[in-house]
């Protein structure tokens, strides 16, 4: 009898990308789970639905329950860490590449989706009055179903109220919607040739990548307005992606199924060229913001003005990021730096 696989337990949103992202990345990996409901009345012991649960040091979706070795409950999130857990705690199905060039790669994209491609979910969410009533009358009815009409019209102004006033942090404001919609059309064009040619980013199976960057397209494609009808006219090849990506637990994979990194499509590297392009020149510039603690980043992005407070999580992005690089060993490095050259993104690494 095949080993049963334990139950990850979690909680999370339908509004949440990462919730999105986690969900099919399960999914995919036939990891069994437990959802439960994001409620405003969790932990105040009347959804007897709902398990009262311990909560984050930082409160973020989705959250996922584990037991520390003390056998108490712990409330862990951030999406890119519980993948790699996962990846160890379970066999088969792997959604890291077995190629270190290829995995970092990978690991170069995931980011990314989670940390750039955001700002153009956020932004559209919360910039364009269509997607911002949406929002507003949706996302507390998906946290609560049955609650009074009243009360979900009070949840939805307070959302609104909250989410607007943090555009700042994310980098949202008339100073740089040029840049992030100009950003988002390239990529989804960009995406869209490489789909062309293969189903994934990472290939013929997919990576951590392809569930980040299909994270953050459940929003833009499949919910809010103004960039779904950008979606729907110039790329619906990345709008049936995105629901293909959604459930892929019937789908096979080999170990073949990875791109050769050494020989990569052109269409991967004009990808990593649109990286180099936007975000690795703002993840160093925030860095630096960051560093010297600077109450605003201000900066050229594109050959447009940049302007946002700093955000320090993205400083340890890209950290991190070159934590990894500096990681591989002296082959798979150069292997690195050969896929690179070019794109903009060695700017990281220098």
């Amino acid at each position: 009898m095949a080993e049963e696989r334990k139950i990850q337990e979690l909680m999370g949103a339908p509004g949440s990308p990462y919730t999105r992202k986690m969900l099919a990345v399960m999914r995919f990996r036939n990891i069994p789970y437990r959802l439960e409901r994001h409620s405003p009345m969790m932990n105040a012991g009347e959804d007897k639905h709902s398990k009262t649960r311990v909560q984050p040091k930082v409160p973020l979706l989705p959250t996922y329950y584990f037991k520390d070795e003390r056998g108490e409950e712990i409330a862990v999130t951030d999406s890119s860490p519980l993948i790699r857990r996962f990846e160890k705690e379970y066999d088969g199905r792997s959604i890291i590449p077995s190629d270190p060039a290829l995995a970092f790669i990978d690991m170069l994209l995931e980011d990314y989706g989670d940390e750039w491609l955001t700002k153009a979910m956020f932004h559209y969410r919360w910039y364009y009055d269509a997607d911002i009533k949406k929002a507003g009358d949706i996302l507390p009815r998906w946290r609560g179903i049955s609650q009074p009409e009243e009360q979900s019209r009070a949840m939805g102004d307070f959302i609104r109220e909250r989410q607007i006033s943090r555009l700042s942090y994310v980098g949202s404001n008339e100073v740089t919607k040029p840049v992030i919609e100009d950003s988002f059309k390239r990529f989804i064009h960009l995406l869209d040739k490489h789909l062309t040619a293969l189903p994934f980013l990472m290939g013929e199976r997919p990576g951590s990548a392809d569930f980040a960057i299909y994270g953050q397209l459940t929003c833009l494609a499949l919910f809010d307005p103004t960039p779904q009808a950008v979606i729907l006219k110039e790329c619906p090849r990345v709008y049936a992606w995105v629901e293909v990506m959604e459930e892929l637990s019937g789908y096979l994979v080999f170990d073949d199924d990875w791109l050769d990194i050494d020989h990569p499509p052109e269409t991967l590297k004009n990808i990593l060229a649109e990286v180099g392009r936007i975000y690795a020149p703002y993840l160093i510039g925030n860095a630096k913001a960051v560093m010297e603690k600077a109450d605003k980043l201000e900066m050229e992005l594109d050959g447009k003005p940049w302007e946002q407070n700093p955000f320090t999580y993205q400083a340890k992005c890209l950290h991190w990021l070159r934590e990894a690089y500096e990681a591989l060993n002296d082959k798979d490095r150069a292997r690195v730096d050969t896929v690179l050259e070019g794109t903009g993104v060695l700017q990281l690494f220098r």
